[in-house]
C-alpha cells in the first residue's frame, strides 16, 4: 500500500507551507526594497529641497544687495534717486522692481517714479518677506517681495514670482516642491494660497532657510514608492520572484520527502484511524466463545481498510507501536466496557505486543487501565509476544513481565514454532500461552512432517502445562483434528472472521 501524506483536505491546509515559503523571501525582499526605497526617496526630497532652498537664497541675496545700495537713498526725493532705483533692476538677476518707503508708505518706485501706497509691515513674515498673489501692474503673477528697514526708511525689493515657479519646477521634475513664506505658499503651479501647505504622503520634507524667513517642503505623491521600486529595481523584482519559486520548490520537494510511511503512521495515529477489530476464539471441545484478539486495522481516509501486515511492521520499525497499541487498548476498553454482561467470566481478550513495549514499564499502567474498566476478574487480558523484533531479556524485561502477572496479565508466544526465540522466550519468561501457526494448521491431512510438528508442540504444551491456541483454522478436518488432540482454544476463518466493533458487539449480544 502506498503511504501518502494527507494534511487535511483543505487546499489551504495541504500547500499553505509551500506556498507561505514562496511567498516569504518575495514579501521580505520587497519590503527591504521598500524600506530601501522610501529612505532614498527622502534623501532625494531632502536634497531637491536643499537645492531650492540656495536658489531661492541665490535670488534674495541679490534683492538683499539691491537693498543695501539704494536704503540710505530713502528719503531722497524721488528724481534724485529714480535712475538710481532703475540701474539696481538692471544690475540684479530676478529682480522685478525696486522700492522706496519713508514711514511705511512707498513714495518712490523703479516702475513709476512718483508713487503713494501705504505700507503695512504686519504682512511680511519676521518684518522681511512677503509673498504676494499679485500687483496692480500683473494682478495674476505672483510676486515675493524683500523688505530692509532703518528707522522711518525702507526698501522693498520685488523678485518676479515666476521665478520661484521656475525653480520649483525645473530643480527635479519628478519631486513635489512647495515654498512657504509666513502664512501662504505656492508650488509649481504659481497659484499663491494661504490655506494649510498639504501633506505630501511619500518622504515629506521640511528644510527652512538659514537666511530668510521662508521654508521648502518637498516629498512626493501617493504610489511614488512602488514606481520608484519597479523603475529602480526591476532586476532585483526579479531575482526575488526566482528565489521564492526555488524556496516553494525546495519545500515542496522536501514535503514529498517527508511522506515517509512513519509520518503517515504518525498522521494517522493523531487522527484515531487505527481501530479494533475482533476474532473470536473458540473452545476446542464446545466451540463456544471464549475470548477473541483485537487486531488493529487502518481505517485510511483514501486507501479505506488497510491490513496490519502493511503497517505493523513499520510501526514497530519506528517506534509508534507503542502509542498505537494503546490507542487500541482503549478503545477496546472504551468499546466493549458496557457490555461485560455478555461476556462470561473468563473471557480472554488478547492483544499483540513487540519488544518496543518491553524498553520500560509503560505497559503495565496499560494493562491496569485496561482491566480497571472491566468488572474486577471478569475478563483475561492476554498479551502476545510477537517475534518480528527479537525481545532481549533484561532486569526491564523481567521486572515488566513479574508485574504483569501480579495484575494476573497472562502472555502468549504468537506463530509458536516459526521464529527463532519462541524456544528461548520459554526458558526467559513465564509464559501462559502457546499459539499454534497457521502454517501448521494448514498442514493437517496434507504433510505428515508438519503434522508431526504440531504434535510435538501440542505434547510440549500439555508437558509445560500451558494453553495452546491453534490459529488459521479453516476446515472441519482442522478443527476436529485440533480438538482430538486436546487443544484448548481455535481461531480461524472457520468460527468467525476479524469485524468490526459493531458487528463484534451485536454477536456478543446475541450469544
Amino acid at each position: 500500500m502506498p503511504f501518502k501524506l494527507k494534511l487535511s483536505r483543505k487546499w489551504t491546509d495541504r500547500y499553505a507551507l509551500i506556498v507561505l515559503s514562496g511567498l516569504l523571501p518575495v514579501v521580505l525582499g520587497v519590503l527591504i526594497i521598500v524600506w530601501q526605497a522610501n529612505r532614498s526617496l527622502r534623501l532625494e526630497a531632502t536634497q531637491t529641497a536643499l537645492e531650492a532652498v540656495r536658489q531661492f537664497d541665490l535670488m534674495l541675496d541679490n534683492a538683499k544687495l539691491a537693498a543695501d545700495v539704494v536704503l540710505p537713498l530713502a528719503g531722497q526725493s524721488c528724481e534724485q534717486v529714480e535712475l538710481a532705483l532703475r540701474d539696481q533692476v538692471t544690475r540684479r538677476p530676478f529682480v522685478r522692481s525696486v522700492n522706496l518707503v519713508w514711514d511705511n508708505q512707498i513714495y518712490c518706485t523703479s516702475l513709476f517714479g512718483n508713487f503713494k501706497e501705504q505700507v503695512n509691515p504686519v504682512n511680511y513674515a519676521d518684518g522681511e518677506l512677503w509673498l504676494m498673489p499679485g500687483t496692480l501692474v500683473t494682478p495674476n503673477d505672483p510676486v515675493l517681495v524683500y523688505r530692509q528697514q532703518k528707522d522711518k526708511r525702507s526698501a522693498l525689493i520685488s523678485l518676479y514670482g515666476f521665478h520661484l515657479v521656475n525653480v520649483l519646477g525645473l530643480i527635479n521634475q519628478k519631486t513635489h516642491l512647495l515654498i512657504e513664506v509666513g502664512d501662504v505658499w505656492i508650488d509649481r503651479y504659481g497659484l499663491v494660497r494661504n490655506s494649510p501647505t498639504p501633506h505630501l504622503p511619500v518622504a515629506q520634507t521640511t528644510v527652512p532657510s538659514p537666511e530668510y524667513p521662508y521654508r521648502v517642503i518637498a516629498g512626493f505623491n501617493e504610489g511614488e514608492v512602488w514606481r520608484y521600486v519597479i523603475m529602480e529595481y526591476p532586476g532585483l523584482l526579479g531575482l526575488l520572484i526566482f528565489l521564492g519559486f526555488i524556496s516553494a520548490t525546495t519545500v515542496h520537494q522536501l514535503k514529498k520527502r517527508a511522506t515517509s510511511p512513519s509520518h503517515e503512521l504518525r498522521r494517522g495515529l493523531d487522527a484515531a484511524e487505527f481501530i479494533p477489530y475482533f476474532q473470536p476464539v473458540v473452545r476446542g471441545d464446545t466451540k463456544q466463545w471464549a475470548g477473541a484478539e483485537v487486531l488493529m486495522r487502518w481505517q485510511h481516509p483514501k486507501e479505506g481498510l488497510v491490513r496490519p501486515d502493511l503497517f505493523i511492521p513499520v510501526a514497530e520499525h519506528c517506534g509508534l507501536i507503542v502509542p498505537m497499541t494503546r490507542s487500541l487498548m482503549e478503545q477496546t476498553a472504551y468499546l466493549l466496557a458496557p457490555h461485560a454482561k455478555h461476556m462470561e467470566p473468563g473471557f480472554h481478550l488478547a492483544f499483540n505486543i513487540a519488544a518496543h513495549h518491553c524498553h520500560n514499564l509503560e505497559l503495565v499502567d496499560d494493562c491496569r487501565r485496561f482491566l480497571q474498566a472491566f468488572p474486577p476478574g471478569h475478563i483475561n487480558l492476554v498479551l502476545e509476544l510477537t517475534e518480528r523484533e527479537l525481545i532481549v531479556p533484561s532486569a526491564t524485561t523481567h521486572q515488566l513481565f513479574s508485574q504483569l502477572h501480579a495484575l494476573g496479565v497472562m502472555i502468549a508466544i504468537d506463530d509458536f514454532g516459526t521464529g527463532h526465540s519462541s524456544l528461548s522466550y520459554l526458558h526467559e519468561f513465564n509464559v501462559d500461552y502457546l499459539k499454534i501457526d497457521q502454517s501448521f494448521v494448514a498442514m493437517i491431512g496434507a504433510d505428515a512432517l508438519s503434522r508431526h510438528i504440531l504434535d510435538s508442540i501440542i505434547e510440549l504444551s500439555a508437558k509445560l502445562d500451558l494453553g495452546i491456541v491453534a490459529e488459521g483454522v479453516e476446515t472441519q478436518e482442522q478443527s476436529q483434528y485440533l480438538a482430538d488432540h486436546g487443544v484448548d482454544f481455535l481461531q480461524g476463518y472457520l468460527f468467525a472472521r476479524p469485524m468490526p466493533s459493531a458487528e463484534f458487539i451485536q454477536a456478543l449480544q446475541a450469544l
